[in-house]
């Protein structure tokens, strides 16, 4: 395992991570829909936008301390869902959510996540998690999650809405990658060339489970166009705005709903009773060409008119987009690929090294910017 001291951005952490995995899981975790346009243009976004930074300001003390969704976080950051994970490293699910915690920021779990629902809320502890939720044709097994993450202690249910099928990731399709795993011969002779890898596995009892799916009866598909897309045959392709009031109705706290990229949805969701906006495009794995989430921001905070908070994830990897972001109109932003390729590379010893990155930058950049606290983030700190 590499020294992650040595990591000095999440790049840095994504080499290790490439390195350390066979390249039909790292492609699985790294890659993007059909051409990786919104994968890419994902993180453009950040980089077209500039910062004007204040000087002669008193700037000895930061205070990073913020408020997210109705609660405190040390920083306006929240880990976003990753799904499939224990494949890279055993427990990553578990790991990351206990380095959120020791970070003060809220978690969020994946349904398609490698460990149970309750094993992720005891490593939690006492810190905040939400819990996404895929829409599952069984509509049954899906109010059952629900339950499950109320009863531990979940303050926030995520509602993923933009994958009523699953997005053609052709890194997955070339690599004939399945859920769950199942490597061909040659997949098998590239687990020699990463012996940290293939051992953990192996110490741990082989290939981890979607754990909250079990007992759900998958459908079964076969041909290369949907084989990187099984979680998506098992999703409800008919779940509309009826199904989403039924389940604001059923959940008793906090709903966010995430996968939003129009204004007129963002405004209709608010009057459904959502308590915030998830502004996303799945990390550009959905639809390829889909706008980039920060340049989908600043129409969603206007249709949202301060009723609820707005979030934002895609393309998250720098602690100064944390700046960008507020200053756009953002509360804050939701980063998943920065923890999961730390976690991947050094299980929970990394996803707390990418935490240490993305708050130092983030510190280190509110100095630069004459901004003493995050209240002090305003629009005429940015310029597009």
């Amino acid at each position: 395992m590499p020294d992650l001291s040595r990591a000095v951005n999440i790049g840095d952490l994504r080499l290790a991570a490439k390195k350390r995995l066979p390249r039909a899981i790292f492609d699985f975790f790294d890659g993007g829909a059909e051409d990786e346009i919104a994968l890419r243009d994902n993180r453009a976004a950040w980089e077209r936008v500039r910062l004007k930074p204040r000087v002669l300001r008193d700037v000895s003390k930061i205070d990073m301390s913020c408020e997210i969704l109705g609660g405190p976080s040390k920083m306006p950051l929240v880990v976003a869902p990753t799904g499939g994970i224990g494949i890279g490293w055993p427990g990553a699910d578990v790991a990351i959510a206990s380095a959120a915690a020791q970070y003060g920021i809220p978690y969020t779990l994946s349904t398609t996540s490698t460990a149970t629902i309750e094993a992720v809320a005891e490593a939690n502890g006492g810190g905040r998690r939400w819990f996404q939720l895929y829409i599952l044709y069984d509509r049954d097994f899906t109010d059952k999650l629900m339950q499950r993450a109320w009863a531990a202690g979940y303050e926030a249910l995520v509602i993923t809405v933009d994958l009523p099928v699953g997005g053609k990731r052709e890194r997955d399709s070339h690599n004939r990658f399945t859920q769950p795993f199942r490597p061909g011969l040659g997949q098998v002779l590239e687990a020699f060339t990463k012996p940290d890898w293939a051992l953990r596995i192996l110490a741990n009892g082989g290939l981890p489970t979607l754990e909250n799916l079990r007992g759900f009866d998958h459908k079964k598909s076969e041909s290369l166009q949907s084989i990187s897309s099984s979680v998506g045959q098992n999703l409800d392709s008919a779940f509309d705005y009826t199904g989403l009031k039924r389940l604001r109705d059923l959940w008793k706290g906090k709903l966010l709903v995430k996968g939003v990229a129009r204004a007129d949805d963002a405004a209709r969701i608010v009057e459904l009773g959502a308590d915030g906006i998830w502004v996303s495009n799945h990390g550009g794995r959905q639809l390829d060409s889909a706008r980039a989430t920060l340049d989908t921001l600043p129409e969603i905070v206007g249709a949202a008119g301060g009723k609820v908070p707005v979030l934002l994830d895609g393309g998250v990897r720098r602690g100064s987009d944390m700046i960008k972001a507020r200053a756009l109109g953002a509360q804050a932003v939701c980063a998943g690929r920065p923890t999961l390729y730390g976690a991947s590379a050094g299980g929970e010893l990394g996803a707390l090294r990418a935490l240490a990155i993305l708050a130092d930058e983030l510190h280190r950049s509110m100095q630069l910017c004459g901004t003493r606290t995050i209240g002090e983030i305003d629009p005429s700190l940015v310029e597009k």
